[in-house]
């Protein structure tokens, strides 16, 4: 399949595609559009970027196109589920294009806007619905929101969800939907946990992979930088003075320490904004808006941001804190190089985020190349085959207290 009207998709949905500018499929697409068009199962694996949404988004637009009739109050026909208000957003923004001038309708419910809004909104029902799983548990608790007559349901970022501790909430929205249904779940890593979440939502599923776990885009240059944790906010300044003009996101680990770094930035003169869970919805699309279009040139956010941008002018991501989350690194320096640009990711690790980056580099089947600073002790041997060359053996020691650090027990929760 090299072409999208060879796939069998409506000639309008083929048509507005070619409006856009998308006219041939990219592999996610190719091998997940047919089986799905089929109405099979599908498990998707691909890295973000890889253009997922529209992999299971033209199925669905098919679908609902095809079948008759309206929504009835309260309940929606499809469901998209997405684990960031952010990925929500850019989900509903590129299929809503696609069905301008059709019945067929495209709503969202997500945290941190009006429950009273959304549930006057889905009064009328909806024939696409894309949400964030806590918020539609909150409307249907409320009785604003019925499932008993969804008959497509996707999950999108599947692993996110898992790492964020929506897997209850899962639960609680599979126990509501029909057994008779088509499912479709995508995902760019595929841990022990999601074969629970296949098994209750998936019959007999098409799986497809496309790229390996961990891989990063080839046309992002890495590099990492080993300071302590005092000095990283000096080495960013000098960094972001060296390009002040490009488009950079900053990832911090918690939401108080993005918000610091944010108002250091902005003390140094740098046009800065900060997206993160303490935020409103409305302050966050604010920040998007900004960055998008230019007057803020330094996005500070958590890892909220971390599959839920596609700003093809984003030229650098600096890793400020690592992850702790290692799969986590990969979608964050996916911000850029999108597009077919180049991009550059640089990292920072202190003494204490040495686990951090040796998690990373397993993930990755490579070591990032280091651009400053000696690898700390007890990095350097898990580099001896294969790692970057001249780690000399005079690497610092990390104090005590980092050796003795332990993970939360939570992982993303305080970057939500």
């Amino acid at each position: 399949m090299t072409t999208f009207d060879k796939m069998g998709l409506p000639k309008r949905l083929v048509t507005r595609l070619a409006e856009t500018g998308i006219t041939e499929p990219t592999p996610i697409q190719a091998r997940a559009i047919p089986p799905a068009l089929e109405g099979r199962d599908v498990i998707g694996l691909a890295q973000t970027g890889t253009g997922k949404t529209a992999a299971f988004g033209l199925p669905l637009l098919t679908a609902l196109a095809e079948s008759r009739g309206k929504p009835t109050p309260k309940t929606a026909r499809a469901l998209v589920l997405a684990p960031t208000r952010e990925l929500v957003k850019q989900i509903a923004e590129s299929l809503r294009p696609l069905v301008a001038g059709t019945p067929v309708s495209v709503e969202t419910v997500v945290g941190g806007a009006s429950l009273s809004a959304q549930e006057k909104r889905m009064a009328r029902g909806a024939d696409l619905l894309v949400a964030t799983p806590g918020r539609l548990i909150d409307l249907m608790g409320r009785g604003a929101v019925v499932l008993a007559e969804t008959r497509f349901l996707v999950l999108d970022e599947a692993d996110q969800m898992l790492d964020m501790g929506f897997i209850h909430a899962l639960r609680r929205i599979a126990a509501k939907l029909p057994k008779e249904r088509q499912t479709m779940l995508f995902s760019a890593t595929m841990p022990k946990q999601m074969d629970e979440i296949a098994a209750s939502y998936l019959t007999n599923p098409v799986r497809v992979e496309v790229s390996p776990p961990g891989t990063a885009v080839d046309k992002i240059t890495q590099s990492v930088h080993f300071l302590e944790k005092a000095e990283k906010t000096g080495r960013l300044i000098e960094l972001l003075d060296g390009h002040r003009d490009d488009r950079a996101i900053v990832f911090g680990r918690t939401k108080h320490g993005a918000e610091r770094l944010s108002k250091q930035l902005e003390r140094a003169g740098f046009a800065t904004a900060s997206i993160h869970g303490n935020k409103s919805q409305g302050q966050r699309d604010r920040a998007i808006k900004a960055f998008r279009a230019g007057d803020v040139r330094v996005l500070v956010a958590t890892d909220v941001a971390a599959r839920g941008i596609d700003i093809p002018e984003v030229r650098h991501v600096y890793n400020f804190d690592l992850p702790n989350v290692p799969d986590n690194y990969v979608h964050r320096i996916g911000r850029t190089a999108r597009a077919g640009a180049d991009g550059a990711a640089v990292a920072f690790c202190a003494p204490e985020e040495i686990s951090e980056l040796r998690a990373i580099h397993k993930v990755m089947g490579c070591a990032i190349p280091v651009a400053s600073g000696t690898p700390w002790e007890g990095l350097e041997p898990k580099q001896s085959r294969g790692g970057p060359r001249g780690a000399g053996k005079g690497a610092g020691k990390p104090p005590a207290k980092a050796r003795a650090r332990r993970r939360p027990r939570n992982k993303n929760r305080a970057a939500a």
